[in-house]
């Protein structure tokens, strides 16, 4: 490893603030760049809370980079000393006969995890805001709970500046050029030259690139939060929740104890269009999914929300980010696409951000995500 490298970091949101705390942590220089600042609620990273959890529903292969990931996670808010995870357990529900409860059993077995089954007669007792159906299985991960994405986002990237980083501020980064043995960064102040540039720029992924070979389909997706009419929601041990049948959905009660926020997959979401430009306004027919959900699952939900929030995801068509070189360029290196599943990993990815910038290679298991020789599904 050299660690007298320039690195810059381009994006200091969900994945750049991690990426810059691990480089600075290293004793890099680093230098990040944001068009905004970091924990801004226009990119990806917004909603007051994101899920954390140890069982992975879509790939097994997640695990050891969601055990990385869970001990960097303890490691920063033991740097910091602000609470950004608080475990709670995560209720993963859904058709036992799903593909994606199978998967999230898999990961579980392989791995050892701390989970617990619950038949619908002990998740009545326990659970009562729930409801379960027949063919139903529902598994608790307790290894799991929520993250705080803003303050995570500032308190990552204020811990980088502490050791070291220089983060510009309102700085939209117009072109990545690679030369000789480096790269340069042009932004309207001027250009600067690095050693390597690791590009973590969320839904501005295609406008910064517009050559990715890739597809990154950005997605303009809502949060819309729900007050209980019981006491059933209250306390602070209630579990985060997904569903993966019929129709995917997640939901974290607040921290305030006073709503609950719920979320849908990428289907269920149109094209966000020109994420400079983002239709904040949610029209009232969006919202007839979160309605159908809450008559048949959560009937303990007022329907009507309190509050919604419009963001933006991107998504590859295999639903797996990319992590990597990009092609043609081995100095500039590229996190994009992590398809709604990137934030509980963030800390993880930053680390591989770190080791890919400094080493060309990284010892996490990452071969399945490497965007080296990559063709999508």
């Amino acid at each position: 490893m050299s660690a007298s490298k320039r690195v810059a970091v381009v994006g200091v949101g969900t994945m750049g603030s991690q990426a810059a705390w691990r480089l600075a942590a290293r004793g890099v220089e680093v230098v990040g760049y944001d068009r905004y600042a970091p924990g801004h609620d226009r990119g990806a990273a917004g909603g007051e809370t994101r899920i954390f959890r140890s069982a992975h529903f879509e790939d097994s292969r997640y695990v050891p980079l969601l055990k990385h990931a869970d001990a960097l996670w303890e490691q920063l808010q033991q740097e910091t000393g602000r609470e950004l995870r608080r475990l709670t357990g995560c209720l993963l529900m859904g058709p036992a006969d799903h593909h994606q409860m199978a998967t999230v059993l898999q990961s579980i077995a392989e791995h050892g995890l701390d989970h617990e089954v619950l038949d619908a007669e002990s998740l009545a007792e326990r659970l009562p805001q729930f409801r379960i159906e027949d063919a139903d299985a529902a598994v608790l991960d307790r290894r799991a709970g929520f993250i705080r994405p803003e303050l995570t986002i500032q308190t990552a990237a204020r811990r980088a500046e502490q050791l070291g980083a220089r983060i510009h501020r309102y700085a939209t980064v117009r072109e990545i050029v690679p030369v000789a043995n480096g790269v340069e960064i042009h932004t309207d102040s001027g250009s600067e030259r690095f050693d390597t540039a690791v590009v973590t720029v969320g839904p501005w992924v295609n406008d910064l690139l517009p050559d990715l070979p890739w597809e990154v389909d950005i997605r303009r997706l809502i949060s819309a939060w729900y007050v209980p009419t019981t006491d059933a929601w209250s306390g602070e041990d209630r579990p985060a929740f997904i569903r993966t049948a019929p129709t995917h959905c997640y939901g974290l009660p607040s921290p305030d104890g006073v709503s609950v926020k719920l979320g849908l997959s990428r289907a269920l979401h149109r094209p966000a269009g020109d994420p400079n430009q983002l239709d904040r306004t949610v029209q009232p027919e969006e919202l007839e999914a979160f309605t159908d959900l809450i008559g048949r699952y959560m009937p303990d939900l007022n329907p009507d929300p309190v509050r919604l929030s419009a963001y933006m995801e991107g998504y590859t068509e295999s639903s797996r980010p990319l992590v990597g070189p990009l092609p043609g360029a081995d100095n500039v290196v590229l996190l994009a696409g992590f398809s709604g599943h990137g934030f509980k990993l963030s800390p993880a990815f930053g680390d591989i951000a770190a080791d890919l910038a400094l080493d060309g290679a990284s010892p996490q298991p990452i071969d399945f995500l490497s965007t080296l020789d990559r063709a999508e599904a």
